[in-house]
Order: C-alpha cells, then structure tokens, then sequence
C-alpha cells in the first residue's frame, strides 16, 4: 500500500482537533494570482519601457557608451544573482512581508526590520517618483490636445484624479490590477523597441554633464532600472502556485529586463535611440513629428504609472504584513470584506504618493528630487545586501548550503557595498549629505525599532516574519502534526507518523 493510500484511509477515521490551524495571511485570499499576474506585477515595478529610454539618456549626458554597455551588462550579471540568493527563500516559504520576512528567518528581528523600513522606502520612493513622471506625460499629451494644465489648483487635481484611479484599480482586487499593468506595460514596450528597431536619422542633442561621477550614475540608474523584480516575492501567498510561480518570476525578471536593457545600450551605442531621446528631452523642437512624441508620452506615461500601481501594491502588502506582526497598529492588516484587498494599507501608501507625487509637481523637481532618488537606490541596495547574507545564514542553518548560493551572495553583497561606500562617499564630496544621512538613519532603524519593541511592545517580537502556512483543509486528516508556536498560533508541526511507512 502506498503512502497516499494509506494517508487517505486515514483521513475517514481521523478526528482532527479543535481550532483549526489558520494561515496568518488567509484573509488575503490564498491561490488567485496565475504565473502571468504574478510576472505581471514583476516586470512593472521596473517600468523597462522606462528603462529603455532613461538608460540611453544617461549615458549620452555622462558621455560613457562603450564603459555603459558594460555596466548594464555587469548590473545584469549582479542583480541575477541576488535573485538566485532570494530564490532561495521562495521555494521555501511564501510571505506578504517579501524580503523582510526572508531577512528574518536569516538575521534575525534587527535585519528584519532595517530590510522591510529600507524596501519600503524604495517602494514609496518609486512610486512618487513615477507618479509624477506619469503626470508630466498626461500633462504634455494634454497640451497637444489644447488643455493647458497650470497652476497649483490644477495640478493637484490632475495629480489626485491619477492617484484615485490607481487606488480604484489596486482596491478591486489584485488580479485586476495586475492585469492593468500587464495591458499597459506591455502595450509602452512593443513601441519602445519598435522605434528602436526602426531608429532615425537624427543625432542626439544632449547637454554634456559636468558630474564627475558619471559612471557611478550609470551604475546606480542601472541597478536601479532592474531592481523592483522582488515585488512577486511578496504576492507569494497569494499566488496560485507560490512557490513555483513565484520563484521562477523572481529568476527571470532580471533576465528578461537585463535583455531589454543591454538592447537599449546597444541602441544608444549605435545612434538607434537618437530619435527617442530627442522626442523625451525636447520634445518636437528639434523636429521630431508630433505623432511619435505623443505615441512616446503616451508609451511612457502608461509604463510610469503602471510601475507607481506596481510599487504602491508590493509596499501595501508589506504594511498589511506590519499590520499582522503587530510592528504596527491591527489597523494596517485590514482587508476589504468583497475584494480581499489590504484596503488601509492601500489607501496609507497612495496617500503618501499622492502627496510626494503632487509636491513636485507644485514645487518642481530640485535638489530634493534628485536627493530622493539617490536614496531609494541607496534603500534598494542596503535591502538587497541583508537579503544575499541571510540566504547564506538560513541554509547554512538548515544545512542546506551550496557553494553557488555562497558565491552568489558574496558577490552580490560585496558590488552593493562598494557601489553604497561610493555613493556616500561621492555625495559627502559633494557637499551633499541628505542620501548619506538617510542611509544612516535605514542602517540604524532596525536597531531603533527593536529597542522600542522590547520596551513597548515585547510580545509583537514573538509575531514577526509571518509566512503564508498549510492550514488544517490543505492537509489531509490524520497526515499531519499540528502544534502550537511561540506565538500561541496552530500550525503544521510535522508529518504524522501513524501507520507504516
């Protein structure tokens, strides 16, 4: 008799106990995304049509083709192998928390802590950022329509009315979100490389830069450019087939953006991105036809705000995660009761975007605009480097450690500490010193955090890292152990070792 068949006999004459385990993110709503949503979710929050045409920008303006190329494909090569690194937790479990609850089982409750504050700031980050990228695009195609958007009323307007859409889209439900970012991202990048395959028969008109920091730029913008494809890690438990699905999103994601992205060096390279970058800084003064500007802030406009929905959802779902661990008040774990959405979550990080995103708007961008995008990409990279050393930590612990996954974090860890040590650095020379002072203030806040907890709030220790766990219907009666954890929680314990083997 086989296993199976002596598991089911056993399901008729087992009488399993009172309560039934739970799974601490169920009320999510377990198994809707498929493998398409989840890739979906993915590929956006990089924005690639974005990517496409900010790589070949930047290294025009800094005047680095050749050494760029290599960049991007050396950024690629990196960020692949931290993927590699946070694949080893999503075969394993799936979480809302993402990374934070990876860090977790790795480091501990400080590095736990210090990855979920520094994701969220690249989360949050992003999406301001994107949000008022694709406003500047609406308002742009309003103007060849004849609509003149100005002043402070009128921009804040604008900015809500693309800011409520968003959340209307992210509140429905998950599964329709990521399909409006699959439709919209997909539709920005078929143009994108159409008109690089066609390419023009202008040349460039850039304004060198004077930075003297330029290949530490091109290296920043393409990290950043590929970071973002951890977002499927935390629709984990809401995925269909998480742990599959989303472990292979989470390794493709970079390849598939990093093939996109070298294709864009190549086109800046070769002139072929010529066309594209002229109608992005000057629109149609330097002759390009009106049509491809208008298709190009239309493509690009539908890739920044489908990467803000993307950003602005993957941070909702680390709040609601808080919210479960109790790092913050029960409210943020809220769920609607018709679309299982984290609506609390949801509306706190739109809010918060819609604020930053229609600041500069009303303001313009400045210094702070571009003090808040060095330190995102600072964020990304402090959260990334926790992550590759806790994969290590984790299987070592479980003694399942493998000399590729050692290499993979050494190297991915050690490149994301050079480029942050020159980032710093090159700020303080720089007499810049908000990004420095914020990487030290996510640095530290791990720390801070558990301090507070121990002294405030000691029993909300006992619930973090909460993970999507088998529930007493997923089990087949009388075929597994449930016990109780630290937490006082019911969960799956072992394998039942009634009956032969």
């Amino acid at each position: 008799m086989s296993a199976l068949t002596e598991a089911i006999a056993r399901s008729f004459t087992t009488r399993e106990k009172q309560p039934p385990a739970r799974s601490p993110l169920r009320a999510l709503g377990r198994r809707q995304l498929s493998g398409a949503e989840v890739l979906a979710q993915s590929v956006a929050t990089t924005a690639p049509a974005v990517s496409m045409v900010v790589l070949p920008v930047t290294m025009l303006t800094h005047g680095h083709l050749l050494s760029g190329m290599i960049t991007i494909i050396i950024a690629t090569v990196l960020v692949t192998l931290i993927a590699f690194c946070i694949s080893q937790f999503t075969r394993r479990m799936a979480a809302s928390g993402g990374l934070h609850s990876f860090a977790f089982r790795g480091l501990g409750t400080r590095a736990a802590i210090t990855t979920g504050i520094a994701i969220l700031v690249k989360y949050v980050g992003s999406a301001v950022m994107t949000l008022y990228h694709g406003g500047l695009a609406v308002i742009t195609l309003l103007g060849f329509a004849g609509i003149r958007v100005h002043g402070a009323f009128q921009l804040i307007a604008l900015y809500t009315v693309l800011a409520a859409l968003i959340l209307a889209c992210l509140l429905r439900s998950v599964r329709f979100a990521a399909l409006a970012i699959l439709v919209a991202e997909s539709c920005s990048l078929l143009f994108i490389v159409a008109l690089m395959l066609i390419g023009g028969d202008q040349h460039a008109q850039i304004i060198p830069s004077t930075s003297g920091h330029g290949l530490l730029i091109t290296a920043l913008a393409a990290l950043f450019a590929l970071a973002g494809f951890e977002s499927a890690a935390f629709f984990g438990p809401e995925a269909r087939r998480p742990l599959v699905t989303v472990t292979r999103t989470i390794l493709f994601t970079p390849m598939i953006c990093g093939v996109l992205f070298i294709f864009a060096g190549w086109s800046a390279w070769t002139g072929r991105s010529d066309t594209l970058v002229n109608a992005y800084l000057h629109g149609t003064s330097t002759g390009v036809s009106p049509a491809v500007v208008i298709a190009l802030n239309i493509g690009m406009g539908c890739s920044w705000l489908a990467s803000s929905m993307a950003s602005s959802n993957a941070a909702s779902r680390l709040l609601y995660s808080f919210g479960v661990e109790r790092l913050l008040p029960r409210a943020f774990a809220h769920v609607h009761s018709a679309f299982r959405t984290p609506s609390v979550a949801l509306s706190a990080v739109v809010a918060a975007v819609l604020f930053g995103g229609g600041t500069f708007a009303v303001i313009g961008r400045g210094v702070f605009f571009e003090d808040l995008r060095l330190t995102v990409r600072a964020a990304v990279i402090v959260a990334y480097a926790l992550v590759a050393i806790s994969s290590v930590v984790f299987l070592t612990r479980i003694g399942e450690d493998t000399p590729r996954v050692l290499a993979a974090a050494s190297c991915g860890s050690g490149a994301g500490a050079v480029v942050l040590g020159y980032l710093v650095y090159a700020n303080i020379v720089d007499h810049t010193y908000i990004a420095p002072i914020a990487v030290l203030v996510i640095l530290s806040s791990g720390t801070l955090w558990q301090f507070y907890l121990r002294r405030r709030s000691p029993q909300s220790l006992l619930h973090i890292g909460a993970f999507d766990q088998p529930e007493t219907e997923d089990v087949l009666p009388g075929a597994g152990v449930f016990g109780t954890d630290a937490a006082g929680n019911i969960v799956l314990v072992g394998e039942s070792a009634v009956g032969p083997r």
